[in-house]
């Protein structure tokens, strides 16, 4: 077994603390300007990445990031399990006894605003393929990708800003939230299939790749929950707290992440799994969760957050028109989709409007359905820069817009 040597350990500490305190710093200010922390993270990796670093001080950049390989590969995989356990705290924030009760509004919105911006996200990239940047592949398959990347919501994203603008606890609130959680499990559900379909290395047929998921995701929410919430009593009084219930849902989090790769879908969706049928258990305090979150937003989602920025010159990979037409279909597909849900469901012209707006947030989610895209080489690099800007652009407009269309309906 080869051992990373003391200058690629020097190198790999230095790279480690660089994005931790850029990230924070970066964190922190975004914050005062009432945005989510993610903002300034990615904005720290564009400092420390070849669009700014790189480009005014090459001598730096090419001593911290590009001097060696091994290093670059442990930081890797330090970015690999930070995006495991991202998703992992996402599920966790799925609660699913919410979502029955809100019921069919929360249907209505998270089915439409699901459904229309897929069909924006798929029909544009697939008669316009060039101009959306199909990098190599197949075009049906890029189009599917499309879809969901416009169609999924980042639910920790939309509880941050319910909760800034003090909606969370109202029926809009929590109605919005449902919708979120729904759309996240179906939109990872469609994602886990398009991985399948990408062909990444597996040991099974497309077939029964996809059969296993469906299986696998059933068995989750239903009896995988049951014995996740008998199990946890024991864990919580025979193990030391909150060591013990932390160790062992980690420990899962990863086994289970284990096997969905293996199945050739991702690691993401086995933790994310895990994080909905853990986080809903009555036995899985509040706190737990806070000390879970902490850690794992504070020192694991920073990393994620800043690699992205070291791996593309974001100025030189800007393409505005395609942006605009990005953003363009986002806003356009769900806004129209969850307003119209909500519509339908009941609500004035105005709040629907509202939650349109609410479950507009993208943030990091969009981030990583992009990166595993670009990595697995189906969308190019003016494509993911113009995801990531729509991420960001989504994220930090959702709130105000939230309070403007409430706003004009007193």
């Amino acid at each position: 077994m080869e051992n990373l040597t003391h200058q690629e350990v020097v190198n790999l500490l230095l790279q480690l603390a660089a994005m931790l305190m850029l990230a924070r710093v970066f964190a922190e200010v975004a914050q005062k300007f009432k945005q989510p922390a993610v903002v300034g993270e990615l904005i720290a990796g564009i400092l420390l990445g070849p669009t700014i670093l790189g480009t005014f001080l090459p001598e730096i950049h090419e001593y911290l990031f590009m001097s060696n390989q091994q290093a670059n590969l442990a930081l890797d995989g330090f970015v690999q399990v930070a995006v495991v356990l991202l998703l992992f705290i996402a599920g966790l924030e799925v609660e699913l006894h919410l979502v029955w009760s809100q019921g069919k509004s929360a249907i209505n919105i998270s089915f439409l605003g699901l459904v229309v911006p897929f069909i924006f996200g798929f029909v544009f990239p697939y008669f316009f393929p060039d101009f959306f940047g199909l990098a190599d592949g197949d075009r049906l398959l890029f189009s599917l990708f499309m879809g969901t990347a416009m169609s999924i919501t980042a639910l920790p994203v939309v509880v941050r800003i319910l909760m800034d603008t003090n909606l969370f606890k109202t029926k809009m609130g929590m109605l919005i939230v449902a919708s979120a959680m729904v759309n996240d499990i179906i939109g990872w559900l469609i994602f886990s299939v398009i991985l399948s379909l990408m062909g990444k290395s597996s040991n099974l047929s497309m077939v029964n790749t996809i059969g296993i998921t469906l299986i696998f995701t059933f068995f989750m929410l239903t009896l995988g929950k049951f014995l996740i919430n008998k199990s946890l009593p024991w864990v919580n009084k025979k193990m030391a707290w909150p060591g013990g219930v932390l160790s062992v849902s980690m420990a899962f989090c990863f086994l289970l992440a284990a096997f969905t790769e293996w199945l050739g879908i991702h690691a993401i969706f086995g933790a994310f799994l895990l994080g909905v049928a853990l986080g809903d258990s009555d036995h899985m305090s509040e706190r737990a969760k806070e000390i879970v979150h902490q850690f794992i937003n504070n020192i694991f989602a920073p990393l994620f957050f800043v690699s992205i920025g070291l791996k593309i010159n974001f100025v030189a990979n800007f393409d505005l028109m395609l942006t605009l037409a990005i953003l363009a279909i986002s806003f356009a597909g769900k806004i129209l989709g969850s307003g119209y849900g909500a519509f339908r469901g009941g609500f004035q012209k105005k709040e629907s409007l509202a939650i349109g707006f609410g479950m507009n947030a993208r943030g990091a989610m969009e981030i990583i359905l992009g990166l595993i895209a670009l990595e697995a080489g189906l969308i190019n690099e003016k494509l993911f820069v113009a995801l990531v800007v729509m991420a960001l652009v989504t994220s930090m407009t959702s709130g105000p817009l939230m309070k403007w269309a409430l706003k004009s309906k007193e």
